[in-house]
């Protein structure tokens, strides 16, 4: 008889346990996947995929305006707030229906219930105990609020995605990604928007003029951002709700939302009895190959909060397939990871910052701001910014951001370069495609002084 029932059991099926899992059932494992939620996990039920739907459906708000300057006169048709939502849902059914079929399709074992750990290779879950070789735990975050009175008038950005109908005015409490995604989507769609921040300017930890350009671009349309206000209580009422700010200054809103971070989930696993060494933050702690302090036991994604990234629990995933299934130890390679804010317009960027990049060495900074063609005869007065951060001594791209519509998918191609080490000389002996906006980053010649290192 085998000496375990599985040779991997994977706590949470997101796309990084479902990668997991699929790769290892390949390799001859035989697996079992357990899952208590819809199963595709954060990234497909309740962030990503429908988050970007309803991106797409706010731009078509824009779209309708700006067809008018090219010859069109449609008028401006009426928009329905549950069609969006209830065709959203439909989607996301179809989807989970295709993450079944590819566990099914792979052999993988799908048990559909709370799982917790009685020790470093057993797992109680539906009256079963289970005994495998080896642990995955993959069960991603959730949204978190702050322990202030009246905060369970706020909702977070799960609630967000299935409302009922869309608010007049919406007060969104954060500054990071998911506050600004939604901050744009609302606003366009038709909602006043005003959104509360601690900090100076929103998105802490990108670059400085990604920050600010997005910042002034989202005012011009319409979107109220305070900024350095706390907000110390909610009170709700028939009419809505006030937000009573730190000071005594107020704000009323139809909707309150928060978008104020996001913790592990690791509660009630018990990591503990397993011999798994969690953070002050709840987060498992995992060495480069993602094992855990019980040597059977590895974790993934963001439960881990190494890059809450959808792609990066996907590629860590992998790696602990390759690692554990095919004789091929693979360390998941962190550095020079893209990403993107389906903001309005919307973020990207990949490698580093031209803060990060100053502390270690002197470098050189490339910025272009302008018009993009569409806006010239849309009318829509927005602008384009795409930066380059180089270093000076081996003239090596080190980080490229970029603020304006498709930036996600120019970036993308970008971050092949920079995974490469690709240099300014590089960039500047590749043809642009003109007329593009992309071609901005292999034309950018003038360049301005950079902060030296230290």
């Amino acid at each position: 008889m085998p000496a375990h029932d599985f040779d991997l059991i994977t706590i949470g099926a997101g796309s990084g346990g479902v990668r997991a899992s699929r790769m290892a059932a390949r390799y001859g494992a035989r697996v079992a996947i357990i899952d208590h939620d819809r199963i595709g996990g954060t990234c497909v039920m309740r962030g990503c995929v429908p988050k970007k739907l309803l991106v797409i459906g706010a731009h078509f708000a824009d779209a309708f305006e700006d067809a008018r300057g090219f010859g069109w006169e449609p008028g401006r048709p009426g928009f329905d707030w549950p069609t969006l939502i209830a065709n959203k849902n439909r989607e996301l059914e179809r989807l989970e229906s295709v993450y079944r079929k590819l566990l099914g399709d792979s052999g993988v074992e799908l048990i559909e219930d709370t799982a917790s750990l009685k020790g470093p290779h057993t797992v109680e879950v539906a009256g079963r105990t289970l005994d495998a070789a080896h642990v995955l735990i993959a069960t991603g975050g959730h949204p978190v609020m702050p322990r202030i009175p009246g905060i369970e008038h706020a909702i977070t950005s799960n609630e967000a995605l299935d409302l009922a109908r869309l608010p007049d005015h919406v007060a969104i409490v954060g500054g990071g990604y998911i506050a600004v995604e939604f901050a744009g989507i609302f606003n366009a769609l038709g909602a006043r928007v005003t959104m509360i921040i601690r900090a100076p300017n929103i998105l802490r930890g990108f670059d400085e003029e990604v920050r600010h350009t997005l910042a002034g671009e989202m005012e011009k349309k319409g979107i109220t951002i305070r900024r350095e206000c706390v907000v110390e209580s909610i009170d709700g009422g028939a009419g809505g709700y006030r937000l009573d700010i730190e000071g005594g200054d107020a704000i009323e809103a139809g909707l309150v939302m928060y978008a104020t971070g996001r913790a592990p989930n690791t509660g009630g696993l018990g990591l503990t009895a397993a011999g798994v060494e969690t953070d002050g933050g709840g987060a498992v702690v995992v060495d480069g190959f993602s094992r855990t302090t019980a040597p059977s036991i590895y974790a993934v994604g963001d439960v881990t909060d190494r890059i809450n990234l959808t792609p990066v629990a996907i590629a860590e995933g992998a790696a602990v397939a390759e690692t554990l299934f095919n004789g091929n130890p693979v360390r998941m390679d962190h550095d020079d990871v893209p990403s993107a804010v389906f903001s309005q317009p919307p973020v990207a960027t990949v490698g580093l910052t031209e803060a990060e990049a100053s502390e270690w060495n002197e470098v050189d900074v490339y910025i272009s701001r302008f018009r993009p063609m569409k806006h010239t005869l849309g009318g829509r007065d927005e602008m384009a910014m795409m930066k380059l951060v180089v270093d000076r001594a081996t003239d090596r791209v080190l980080g490229c951001h970029m603020v304006g519509e498709e930036a996600p998918e120019i970036i993308q191609g970008l971050a092949v370069a920079v995974k490469c080490r690709a240099t300014k000389a590089q960039f500047d002996a590749t043809l642009g495609i003109h007329p593009t906006s992309a071609e901005e980053f292999v034309t950018m010649s003038e360049k301005r002084p950079g902060r030296t290192a230290g």
